[in-house]
C-alpha cells in the first residue's frame, strides 16, 4: 500500500498538479474518508468543497465532463480497495487534516468566475443574511441571487429591485435540463460570450417556479436599494444548479401582468464549491 501516499501526496495544495489530476486526488481522498472516517466533519466538508472547486477548474481548463465523471468513478474504485488502517493512508490523512483545518476555520470566501463572482459567508448571527450570493443587473432592475437565511438555513432566493417600482407576481429559474442534453451548450470558439448565450435552447431547459414571494429583508437587498421583492425557489433547484457545468449560465425570469418578462442572468461558476463550503459551518 506504499503507493497510497504517493498517489494522494498533492492533495492539500498541489500547485504543480493539473486540474484534472487535482480533482482525482481530492475525489479519491473524499471517497477514502467516506469509507474510513478519516477526518473531522469540518475537514470532510472542506475537502468536499475543494474537490468541487477542482472539478470546476478542470472543466474551465477544457476537460471533458464525461472524462471527469470517469475519473471520479475511478477515484471511488481506487478508494474502495484501500486498507483503512494502512500506515501510508493514515499518514497522508493526517497531513490533509492539518492542511485543511485552517481552511475549515475560514468564514468568508470569494469564488471568481469568468463574468461574475460568488461570495460565500458562513458566519454566525441571528439575522437573515446572504450565505452565497452573486449580483446581476438587467433591463429595469438589479438582482442578488443565491443562498440566504439565518444560521443553518440556506434557501435559494432571488431578491430584485425594479427601477419603475413594478411588482412581479412570480419568478422562475430556467436552466439546462440534464435529462434532455448530453452536456452544456457552449461555443469554445467564442470568447467573452454574454451569459444570455450560455443557456441551451428553450426545449432543452427546465424551470423551477418560485414557491414563495415576499417583500425583501433590508439585509438582503442589492446595495443601495430601498426596497424590493424576494422569491424563494424549491430545494431541488439548488441541487439542479450545483449539478451544472461552471461555464454555464441560468436565467431568473420575473413575470409581470400582461405577459411581460424581465430576465436576469447568473453564471453557474463555483456554486457547488461555495455550497459545500457553507456545509462546514453546519457540521
Amino acid at each position: 500500500m506504499g503507493s497510497t501516499a504517493a498517489a494522494l501526496a498533492a492533495l492539500p495544495a498541489a500547485a504543480h498538479a493539473q486540474p484534472a489530476d487535482l480533482f482525482f486526488e481530492r475525489a479519491a481522498m473524499t471517497a477514502a474518508d467516506s469509507r474510513c472516517n478519516l477526518f473531522t466533519p469540518q475537514v470532510s466538508a472542506a475537502l468536499a468543497s475543494g474537490a468541487a472547486q477542482a472539478r470546476g477548474a478542470a472543466l474551465r481548463a477544457g476537460a471533458d465532463p464525461r472524462t471527469l465523471a470517469a475519473r471520479e468513478a475511478a477515484a471511488r474504485s481506487y478508494a474502495a480497495g484501500l486498507d483503512c488502517k494502512s500506515g501510508p493512508l493514515l499518514a497522508q490523512a493526517a497531513r490533509v487534516q492539518q492542511a485543511y483545518s485552517g481552511y475549515s476555520r475560514l468564514t468568508r470566501m470569494t469564488y471568481p468566475g469568468d463574468v461574475a463572482d460568488w461570495r460565500a459567508d458562513r458566519g454566525t448571527g441571528r439575522n437573515a443574511r446572504w450565505r452565497l450570493a452573486q449580483d446581476a443587473t438587467f433591463g429595469g432592475g438589479r438582482m442578488t441571487f443565491g443562498l440566504a437565511g439565518r444560521e443553518g438555513a440556506n434557501a435559494l432566493v432571488a431578491v430584485a429591485e425594479f427601477t419603475d417600482e413594478q411588482t412581479p407576481y412570480a419568478a422562475r429559474l430556467v436552466l439546462r435540463d440534464g435529462t434532455r442534453t448530453l452536456g452544456p451548450y457552449l461555443d469554445a470558439r467564442a470568447r467573452n460570450q454574454p451569459l444570455s448565450r450560455k443557456l441551451p435552447p428553450r426545449g432543452a431547459t427546465r424551470a423551477f417556479l418560485a414557491e414563495a414571494r415576499s417583500e425583501a429583508d433590508d439585509l438582503l437587498l442589492p446595495k443601495g436599494s430601498e426596497g424590493g421583492w424576494a422569491f424563494r425557489f424549491p430545494v431541488a433547484a439548488a441541487q439542479a444548479l450545483a449539478d451544472l457545468d461552471p461555464r454555464e449560465a441560468v436565467a431568473v425570469e420575473f413575470l409581470f401582468p400582461g405577459e411581460r418578462v424581465r430576465t436576469a442572468y447568473v453564471e453557474v461558476g463555483d456554486f457547488a464549491a461555495g455550497r459545500a463550503f457553507l456545509q462546514v459551518a453546519s457540521r
